[in-house]
């Protein structure tokens, strides 16, 4: 199914066609539909199925078939981490290029003068708030923000906010909002605790299922069973023809990780280390270097997840 027989608005068609987006996935072809119609919605879909796409699209063109008020926030999306509400923050400047509709990340991991400016864009009416949840409640519980002209209220990710401890502060973000707001849910899967957020804060949502999480069948699984000193051997034997492509190698704790990748970078591989002891700064530099290129193995703990 091509974008075209949505009948998306011709400022969004350009922004896609710019993005170079063409055929729509499975889960964009089931869930625009049902945004567009203003429905509730719960989608289930594994990550790289489109899913962000499947909501920016739909979100933007409900935002220009009628003026907002310009000082009041009219879409509240909250991720569970702030490089993710980043993520989702670049693909909306893809997408809204010929729109005239702003964004505002509510994000931790920055200093003074990023609060303030999440603040301006929060009580100056920023057309939509991507926002993790800790931070957003921190400015909910300090400054006097108007949330009365939200339409649409987004959760990307919502299992792995459940499983962050989130349920709490997404109950308390949800009774800030409008009660007849509309409401999409995404989720890679469907345990019980999000079919009761769904029930507390949604009106009626229809169900889409959409490749639901699952190994992906294109990844060969496997699993070597050694002692502690012979890891080190079989890393050397795994990488000792080059691999073509980028490896993440996960470690159960930051000093693990310093010593494999010390390790690695010995053996004059192009390696470096992510983890909860560096700054965000830090992080923010090992992550670009590994998009681009400079890095062809990541060291890292859980916190790259």
């Amino acid at each position: 199914m091509t974008f075209e027989e949505f009948g998306l608005s011709e400022d969004v068609m350009r922004g896609l066609a710019a993005m170079n987006f063409k055929e729509a996935t499975p889960v964009q072809e089931q869930t625009i539909p049902v945004i567009l119609q203003k429905r509730d919605l719960i989608a289930c879909a594994q990550t790289g199925t489109g899913k962000t796409a499947a909501y920016i699209l739909p979100l933007l063109n409900l935002l220009t078939e009628k003026q907002g008020d310009g000082d009041r926030v009219r879409a509240v999306i909250v991720a569970p981490t702030r490089e993710l509400a980043q993520q989702i923050d670049m693909q909306f400047e893809g997408f809204s290029y010929f729109l005239p509709i702003s964004t505002v990340v509510v994000s931790g991991g920055g200093d003074g003068a990023s609060w303030d400016q999440q603040k301006r864009g929060l009580t100056m009416g920023a057309d939509i708030i991507i926002a993790t949840p800790g931070r957003l409640i921190s400015h909910l519980n300090i400054s006097n923000i108007d949330f009365s002209g939200v339409e649409c209220f987004i959760l990307d990710e919502a299992d792995r906010m459940l499983d962050m401890g989130f349920y709490d502060d997404i109950m308390k973000i949800g009774k800030k909002l409008p009660e007849n707001r509309q409401t999409v849910m995404f989720s890679a899967t469907m345990p019980p605790k999000i079919r009761q957020l769904a029930k507390n804060i949604m009106n009626e949502p229809v169900e889409v299922n959409v490749a639901i999480s699952k190994p992906n069948e294109a990844i060969d699984q496997s699993a070597y069973v050694c002692y502690e000193n012979q890891k080190m051997g079989i890393v050397d034997w795994l990488f000792k023809e080059p691999t073509g492509t980028k490896t993440i190698v996960f470690s159960s704790s930051k000093q693990k990780v310093k010593e494999l990748a010390f390790s690695l970078k010995r053996k004059k591989y192009k390696v470096e280390a992510m983890h909860s002891d560096l700054e965000q700064s830090e992080r923010e530099s090992v992550m670009l270097d590994f998009k681009n290129n400079k890095i062809d193995i990541l060291v890292a703990t859980d916190v790259i997840s």
